[in-house]
């Protein structure tokens, strides 16, 4: 009986992959009436193609989830325990994580666009600017543990991380297109420093309380946060630039894109800071009632 629905599991599959390709086919069958009609350049063109396929893509992607979640809820055993999502805990620390991952990384999009577009620096001389955000590996290990032990996990995320990190991203907002490294440093620093002092306590909030049979399970949505929030991250840092930068390719237009842009990971590092301080408010009141 089981083989006998995966068969017609696999034949509805196939069939739905079948009315796919019909229909990007009868899209592009339609372009070239499309692109008279509407005065539209050839490499525009493409772009009614992506936002056909995207936008029944996303609903697909839409019921494939939600099927995850039926299958999930009825089996016994999941691959991902649902209930697991009722750790106030655990959900402020993924939500933490996609927020510090996408400030992170939609920063250094930015910073590298502007040294290497805008300044004309090698790949190399960019390197060796961002190099610093690097003392991240060295504070990891050395400075962020006798700081959970001496203030508390949520406040070395909070104080020590993301506020850090929102002033860092900050500092960088009035580049221009004469700025000495000297005037970048700052940002560069306290990014690796904020980094240091939110990821590894972010590990800790995300497993701490959960049972250990679960541990993995845990970590793994942290992992998925963080690889999220990076790609979440660089796609909004690009569109906003893209979209304030407009039509004019000049220098002063692309830096003050870069600037518009540069507000993507100040709001994200002052929204992880506001999630965080949601944690540490409630642990005072556990602990005051203690």
């Amino acid at each position: 009986m089981a083989l006998k629905y995966l068969g017609g599991l696999l034949f509805v599959l196939c069939g739905a992959i079948f009315l796919e390709g019909i229909d990007v086919s009868m899209i592009g069958v339609a372009l070239p009436s499309i692109r008279t009609e509407l005065g539209m350049s050839t490499s525009a063109l493409s772009w009614v193609v992506s936002a056909y396929v995207l936008g029944y893509g996303g609903f697909m992607l839409l019921g494939g989830r939600a099927a995850f979640v039926v299958f999930e809820r009825r089996s016994a055993s999941p691959l991902m325990r649902l209930g697991i999502l009722r750790s106030g805990a655990l959900v402020r620390a993924n939500l933490g994580a996609i927020l510090l991952a996408g400030s992170f990384f939609g920063f250094q999009f930015i910073a590298v666009l502007y040294l290497q577009e805008l300044r004309g620096w090698s790949a190399f001389e960019t390197g060796l600017a961002l190099m610093v955000i690097g003392i991240d590996s060295v504070l990891a290990p050395t400075l962020t543990p006798r700081l959970v032990s001496r203030f508390g996990n949520v406040r070395v995320i909070f104080f020590g991380g993301l506020c850090i990190a929102a002033v860092s991203y900050a500092l960088f907002l009035p580049v221009s297109l004469d700025w000495s490294y000297a005037a970048m440093f700052p940002t560069m620093i306290l990014t690796g420093i904020a980094f240091a002092l939110t990821y590894g306590p972010l590990t800790i909030a995300a497993t701490d309380g959960i049972a250990e049979e679960e541990q993995g399970l845990a970590g793994g949505l942290l992992s998925t946060s963080i690889q999220f929030g990076a790609a979440l991250g660089l796609s909004v840092v690009t569109a906003v630039s893209i979209i304030a930068t407009g039509a004019d390719g000049s220098p002063q237009a692309i830096l003050e894109g870069y600037r518009t842009a540069l507000w993507v990971p100040v709001a994200a590092a002052v929204l992880g800071a506001a999630v965080t301080a949601i944690g540490l408010r409630k642990r005072n009141i556990v602990q005051s009632n203690n």
